[in-house]
């Protein structure tokens, strides 16, 4: 049986989960306490039917090579302010169909700093009118952050719903420039 690696990195909306294949980065799991960790795993595991092997976060500091070294040092960056576009090898092989179309596009056509609505995603990927299906979409996102659906937003302004919480949400946008920061 074929393994799969996973970690838990620390980062400014809280500890996330970083799984990887042999084909590149898996998943990518908010808020990754104990609990949320185990599931995870648990998850990974039956779906991509491999067994799990913990790698040290500190893998993406001179260690030995792993399949996570490069994204542990990217998410790092991009949350030091330093990287602005994730490159890495993306393993799509926990979403099809629709979703893989929509998540694609939002991957390779939302820049940093910027934002898009449910609907004009839909209409890029030739589906005008399925807003809805899009927001699906971005819910069964497995790689959120590096395809950064917390960059599709409501047409009206809104937020729009997220995986992670409004909130994490939110302080990505900060991050990113597209929301003033928080005065408190």
């Amino acid at each position: 049986m074929e393994s799969f690696e996973w970690t838990v990195v620390g980062s400014d909306i809280g500890p996330l989960l970083l799984a990887a294949t042999a084909e590149g980065l898996v998943s990518v799991v908010f808020h990754a306490d104990a609990p949320v960790r185990d599931r995870a795993v648990g998850r990974l595991a039956a779906e991509l039917g491999s067994a799990p092997q913990e790698v040290a976060a500190a893998a993406g500091r001179g260690a030995a090579p792993t399949w996570l070294a490069e994204p542990i040092r990217q998410f790092a960056e991009y949350f030091a302010g330093r990287r602005q576009d994730f490159d890495l090898r993306l393993d799509w092989s926990l979403t099809s169909g629709f979703n893989r179309e929509a998540l694609r596009e939002l991957a390779s056509g939302v820049p940093y700093g910027s934002v898009v609505g449910y609907g004009e995603l839909a209409a890029r990927v030739g589906q005008p009118g399925a807003a809805q299906a899009v927001g699906a979409a971005m819910g069964s996102n497995p790689l959120p952050l590096v395809v950064p659906c917390h960059r599709v937003v409501e047409s009206d302004g809104g937020l729009g719903g997220f995986g992670g919480g409004r909130e994490t949400k939110r302080k990505l946008l900060a991050l990113e420039g597209v929301l003033p920061e928080p005065l408190f």
